[in-house]
């Protein structure tokens, strides 16, 4: 009996996702709501409910595992060796989380947890952009004077620095990369002393 309710349970859940997924691809993460994704499933709202906190936790899931495959293809890339490489292997990464303000807002808000239980899939992706990033500069052409692991840290700071200020309307005459690219030149470059 226990096998065929998880089994009936996994199966409600699968079809939740894949509701949601297909709204998704139609009108995008903010628009979705939770009455299209019930509807899509043929499924109860209370169902939807009794798999998901709210719509931000179904949210986390689906851009989280979104993040994952680019960091996937991320890495099977080749290993960039400058800032420019740098920023143009990051690019998958960079443009899903800033594909719309929705998603943008909402891997902030899932960007650390407040206890090791509530580590999710956002959080991780956090942990191995410096990770991953860390790696490529322990053989990059970039200063030596500072750790791999905190010039890692520095180019997460910027590209989220680099993120928010595409989204506000001060700022709006420069683009993403081009301020990401000041950015770590100013970062990463060796500093060259002044004679």
């Amino acid at each position: 009996m226990q096998k065929t309710i998880q089994k009936r349970t996994l199966k409600t859940r699968a079809r939740l996702f894949a509701a949601a997924e297909a709204v998704i691809e139609k009108n995008g993460y903010e628009a979705l709501r939770v009455d299209e994704v019930v509807q899509a499933a043929g499924v109860a709202k209370g169902t939807f409910f009794a798999h998901f906190r709210d719509k931000d936790e179904l949210m986390e899931i689906l851009i989280g595992q979104k993040l994952v495959a680019c960091f996937d293809q991320v890495e099977k890339g080749l290993v960039p060796k400058t800032a420019l490489e740098i920023i143009d292997a990051l690019e998958p990464i960079h443009s899903f989380m800033t594909s719309e303000r929705y998603v943008f807002d909402l891997i902030i808000r899932y960007s650390g947890a407040t206890a090791i239980a509530e580590i999710g899939p956002i959080a991780m992706c956090f942990e191995r952009y410096v990770r991953m990033t860390a790696v490529w500069l322990e053989s990059a052409e970039v200063r030596g004077d500072v750790s791999a692991d905190l010039l890692a840290e520095g180019v997460q700071a910027f590209a989220l620095q680099s993120m928010s200020l595409k989204y506000c309307a001060l700022h709006e005459s420069q683009s993403f990369r081009d301020r990401l690219e000041v950015y770590l030149n100013a970062w990463l470059n060796p500093i060259v002393q002044k004679t």
